[in-house]
């Protein structure tokens, strides 16, 4: 005799392991791993070294705004040039403070790896503080060009 199958409960079973026995999935990584940090955020960091190492040397440079942006704006007089900025640096005004801003995708596009994106990066904070200061890149960085 066939025994009579119990009728099937509407309610969800919990789910305690995954089909295969191996236990639920968890992140791939902690978010203290650097795998967890997205592009931009490591970009931003690199932006934020360049700062810091120069404001030892340049220490106005406290009240100037660092802004990342991911590419130029259409507003801005470089997008009507042929080659795209990759930084831009514009004179405080009475209720606004200096800025300088990097454009991200054109900086990640000219750099084939983590340390050349890192020189890069650091190289063009140089050329907009030198702008927005009225020198030249080597007398804000000496080391500028050399690495």
């Amino acid at each position: 005799m066939d025994s009579p199958v119990p009728p099937h409960s509407s309610e969800p079973r919990p789910r305690r392991r995954d089909r295969h026995g191996r236990g639920m999935r968890g992140p791939v990584a902690p978010p203290q791993v650097p795998l967890s940090v997205s592009r931009a955020e490591s970009f931003r960091d690199l932006v934020q070294d360049s700062v810091e190492r120069l404001e030892r040397r340049w220490p106005q440079l406290a009240d100037v705004d660092f802004m990342v942006l991911d590419v130029p704006g259409i507003t801005t007089p470089e997008a009507q040039e042929e080659t795209v900025p990759l930084g831009h640096a514009v004179s405080a005004e009475k209720k606004r403070p200096a800025q300088i801003v990097i454009y991200r995708r054109p900086v990640e596009i000219r750099a084939k790896n983590r340390d050349e994106r890192a020189l890069l990066v650091h190289e063009v904070v140089v050329e907009q503080v030198a702008e927005l200061l009225g020198l030249s890149p080597e007398s804000v960085d000496p080391r500028y060009g050399q690495e």
